[in-house]
């Protein structure tokens, strides 16, 4: 099967991107009827919390009317950049979309008291906000979420998947409990276990700015998080990891990747998604910090489900295993325009694409 996925993917695209015209490069980058082509895309769009108004930043890529995507990033307080690949792909596709920082990362507002406003709950209103000023809706809204935006995704989803037209959960399981139990059980007892009873021992004594402690992660970091030597990990990525919001990640995951231990320790969704109706894509990888598994029959949970699986990705795919992830993304968003466009139900999720070997 791992040697079929390249060929059925391909197979996939080929089958799907006849199925609607694609926007010419003109209408692509047509600006007309958009407030911000001024600014080149980019917006500080005004929120509403319980601790006050903000902004947050967004910036459009393209023109598209019935494909558009709002990119959630990981962290939580991390920024859009690690995302900046899409750049290579997406508008060569004709995809239009939106990077986003959430509140507290580096682009948008970030406000000194942040721990009232550390909330899923928070964040889902906050998405909400974006996409009614972005003006996105049913007929072409798809919302991803990578690693913490997965999270994201999903709660939004649960609340208001009347203005989804499709979904897409990137490297991120549905409960951290079993994310938890994955990193203890399966990943942790693989590393070099003298380092690791020190890393457990800088963590009791919370000393996450040793830079003892990050020396001790990186092997675990090339391993599951992105497959590369940290030294040639790409430029977006490295500037977008320099920029976290310790504020916001810390309380919120806990002090590394090597598990969850913050506000989010108990977060459990798996029971839940079979509420979600739209056409949805998980997204996994064979190295991921996530079991690949579990987002596997994750898919098989969701009515409308989709299993991606990269044989060679780890936690960031988007790079470690590029070439297929990004065909398979594009493929899927087209196999869901098309359905959309006509009297065809989106089928459910092809089990070719299913199966991690």
């Amino acid at each position: 099967m791992r040697r079929m996925l390249p060929l059925l993917l391909s197979l996939l695209f080929a089958a799907t991107a006849v199925g609607a015209e694609p926007p010419t490069l003109a209408s692509y980058h047509d600006a007309s009827g958009h407030d911000d082509a001024w600014s080149g895309g980019a917006r500080m769009i005004p929120i509403h919390t319980p601790s006050g108004d903000f902004r947050v930043w967004t910036k459009r890529v393209g023109n598209n009317p019935r494909i558009k995507v709002l990119i959630l990033h990981g962290g939580p307080g991390a920024t859009h950049e690690a995302y900046e690949a899409f750049d290579s792909f997406l508008p060569a596709d004709g995809i239009e979309y939106y990077y986003y920082d959430q509140l507290g990362s580096a682009y948008s507002d970030q406000p000194d008291d942040m721990a009232p406003l550390l909330s899923i709950d928070r964040f889902v209103d906050e998405v909400e906000q974006v996409r009614v000023a972005l003006g996105l809706d049913a007929d072409d809204f798809y919302l991803y979420g990578q690693s913490w935006g997965g999270i994201l995704a999903i709660e939004y989803a649960l609340r208001h998947q009347q203005h989804l037209k499709g979904l897409v959960v990137s490297n991120m399981m549905s409960s951290i409990p079993a994310y938890n139990r994955y990193a203890h059980e399966v990943l942790m007892p693989a590393m070099d276990l003298v380092a690791l009873k020190e890393v457990l021992a800088l963590e009791a004594e919370k000393r996450y700015d040793d830079p003892r402690y990050m020396e001790l992660l990186v092997p675990y970091y090339e391993a599951h998080l992105l497959r590369r030597p940290m030294a040639q990990w790409p430029e977006p990525v490295l500037r977008g990891f320099a920029k976290i919001n310790k504020k916001v990640y810390v309380p919120m995951q806990g002090p590394s990747e090597m598990g969850a231990s913050g506000i989010l320790a108990d977060w459990d969704r798996t029971d839940d998604l079979a509420k979600i109706q739209v056409p949805t894509l998980v997204i996994g990888a064979r190295h991921d910090t996530m079991d690949p598994k579990w987002m596997e029959m994750m898919s098989k949970r969701l009515p409308r489900g989709d299993y991606l699986y990269l044989p060679n990705g780890s936690h960031m795919a988007l790079y470690d295993d590029q070439q297929a992830y990004f065909t398979g993304l594009l493929a899927w968003l087209h196999k869901v325009d098309d359905a959309a466009g006509g009297d065809a139900q989106v089928p459910p999720a092809s089990r070719l694409l299913q199966s991690e070997p």
